[in-house]
């Protein structure tokens, strides 16, 4: 991947879960999707980063991370003042 593509990423595997989840508002229905902290036992914590969270509960980081791009990619934000 080049400089350009990786600076053109929303989400990376050491950000933390608070982080990933004010990018964008549909962040949490990808966590709660792949059963990241969906439901009362799956408790997750938001200073976790999105890489810890997916060693503890088996998910592949890149898959999560390319699910994460997609919704910027199909539900982008509006620019401000929009």
């Amino acid at each position: 991947m080049s400089d350009a593509e990786n600076s053109a990423k929303h989400f990376r595997a050491d950000m933390a879960v608070a982080e990933a989840m004010a990018v964008h508002p549909r962040v949490a229905e990808v966590f709660a999707a792949f059963h990241l902290g969906g439901c009362a036992h799956c408790g997750i914590s938001h200073y976790e980063t999105i890489e810890q969270v997916c060693a503890a509960y088996g998910v592949e980081v890149e898959m999560l991370l390319e699910v994460l791009e997609g919704i910027m990619e199909k539900d982008p934000l509006p620019e401000a003042g929009q």
